[in-house]
């Protein structure tokens, strides 16, 4: 069963390498599959879901300091803590999602982008672990011409977007998700096209877990 999991820095073209390899694999590519099961599953909206999502532009961020700043209303000069009637507990959502991902590597194999997926199967045999990045300047470059945004506005979501994903990983993981020793391939993708990184890492799922020669 071919598994890849692609952690991508914002403007590194995961959202556009992600679904090219799995279909040269032909597995599913698993990115908003995963909040959408979750909500689905939990019964709450697929926007209170993607407010614990690491890969949401205004994801787990916020969430991380939501206790901060909710809503508190007195009773009897007692302060008391009102939840908004449409938030899980972000322990649950990455639970959830840590079951999916895990699911999907046991039965149809899959290309899964984000979700620190490298950590949630790090230890299942075969799985290839990815992680595309590349210098802040060209990164912003690559994702203004991928999104059709300016360099200011394109600036502007990398800084939301890492610090939501590097916040995801660290919270639950205790890890950095810069740190290339939880990845078997690193790759500078603003550098090389991104066509060419597709099959660089097509190739490496299809060789790693290939039969090896008595």
């Amino acid at each position: 069963m071919r598994v890849v999991t692609i952690s991508a820095a914002y403007g590194a073209g995961g959202s556009v390498v992600g679904p090219a390899v799995a279909e040269r694999l032909g597995v599913p590519f698993v990115d908003r599959a995963i909040p959408e099961h979750v909500a689905a599953e939990i019964g709450c909206s697929l926007e209170a879901a993607l407010a614990h999502d690491g890969r949401a532009e205004t994801g787990l961020g916020r969430v991380l300091q939501a206790t901060a700043r909710m809503p508190n209303i007195t009773l009897g000069g007692l302060e008391s803590y009102v939840a908004p009637t449409d938030l899980m507990p972000e322990e649950e959502f990455v639970r959830r999602t840590e079951t999916y991902i895990a699911n999907v590597a046991s039965t149809t194999g899959g290309v899964i982008l984000g979700r620190a997926g490298a950590f949630v199967l790090a230890t299942r045999p075969s799985a290839l672990h990815v992680r595309l990045a590349g210098p802040v300047e060209a990164r912003i470059a690559q994702a203004a011409k991928l999104h059709g945004r300016d360099l200011a506005s394109a600036k502007k979501r990398m800084q939301e977007n890492d610090r939501a994903r590097a916040a995801y990983v660290q919270h639950f993981y205790h890890a950095d998700a810069n740190d290339p020793r939880h990845y078997h391939l690193v790759v500078d993708s603003t550098a090389i096209p991104l066509d060419a990184v597709t099959e660089l890492v097509a190739n490496a799922a299809l060789a790693i877990d290939a039969p090896t020669a008595p």
